[in-house]
């Protein structure tokens, strides 16, 4: 009797310790330089606290290393991670690690950008395409539904961007008196790649008297909308032509502010950070989650950028949660 009892305790004791061992998250980003994976890191750090798990957040320094963040899913996989959150850089290229996560025991929590594959928990992000279809909407109002548009692409095979691509260019088909003139350009991963692009985009529309013949820009993310702004001011057009971005910085806000960019189309990173995390953990715990969880989309404008729920979408307190 004593023995069977003695057992039970030390059953019991094993069962308890395996519950009370701590969760420990990966959180892999697309890049680590720009301000919304700061602020996705913020997010994904007020989670870890309030569910008392640990984090491990690393990615590539630039959003165009498919490379480097395959083998930093493969590596967590290796540590045996209690799960992971990635935003895919590529929809295919990382398809397959993925998979190989969830075989292995490491359940993974897609956020950001969409994946071709249904091997993962959730997919916690912003309504992409919606989010084209306002910037796409919003101007069209400010060039009075008429006049000659473009678009400088971020990169192929980045679906979150894509999808803001293609909600624009639907919107815009609504409107027969504007004509997107270039819509073939591709931005890349960085400031400086993206300026390049936009002074190859923008050349050719100059007239012979140097007057830059658009009447608007749209641009999907942080990088090809600050790349775009800096060819803009350089050529002196910036506040000439109609300008609707995506994703904020302070320079962009500033921007904004300044009259030379109308629109930011503007995601919430923070929350998409700490839905990413909790989502995963609950999952862990037990609960099924939901398959799809949007996490919100606004324009922001002059008339609401000092609205106080829009400045915590623009200016998020990131040193409240990163040392």
């Amino acid at each position: 009797m004593l023995k069977s009892l003695s057992a039970l305790m030390m059953t019991l004791c094993v069962v308890s310790s395996a519950n009370a061992a701590k969760l420990n998250i990966a959180v892999i980003p697309k890049g680590t330089t720009h301000e919304f994976w700061k602020a996705v890191h913020a997010g994904a750090v007020k989670a870890a606290r309030e569910l008392d798990v640990d984090i491990l957040w690393k990615g590539p320094l630039q959003e165009d290393d498919r490379s480097t963040q395959i083998n930093l899913v493969e590596d967590m996989v290796t540590r045996q991670v209690s799960g992971i959150v990635l935003a895919p850089l590529d929809d295919t290229a990382l398809r397959a690690p993925v998979e190989n996560a969830a075989r292995s025991g490491s359940p993974v929590v897609i956020i950001d950008s969409d994946l071709k594959s249904d091997k993962y928990v959730s997919f916690v992000a912003t309504d992409n395409y919606r989010g084209g279809q306002l910037g796409g909407e919003y101007l069209a109002k400010l060039i009075g539904g008429k006049g000659k548009v473009a678009v400088l692409r971020y990169a192929e095979g980045s679906a979150s961007t894509a999808a803001r691509e293609k909600g624009f260019l639907d919107s815009i088909k609504k409107f027969p008196g504007i004509e997107v003139v270039s819509n073939n350009q591709y931005g890349g991963a960085t400031t400086e790649t993206a300026y390049k692009a936009s002074e190859n985009l923008l050349a050719p529309l100059r007239g012979a008297t140097g007057v830059l013949g658009l009447q608007g820009v749209f641009c999907p993310n942080e990088s090809t909308t600050f790349g775009m702004l800096r060819a803009l001011q350089d050529g002196g057009a910036a506040g000439k032509v109609k300008f609707v971005g995506f994703d904020s910085s302070q320079k962009l806000v500033d921007a904004l502010k300044g009259g030379q960019i109308q629109g930011l189309v503007v995601q919430n990173p923070m929350k998409m950070g700490y839905l990413g995390v909790k989502t995963l953990v609950e999952s862990l715990r037990g609960k099924k989650p939901e398959r799809r969880i949007d996490t919100g989309v606004t324009v922001v404008t002059s008339a609401n950028v000092n609205d106080p729920k829009v400045r915590e979408l623009l200016v998020p307190d990131l040193g409240k949660w990163l040392n």
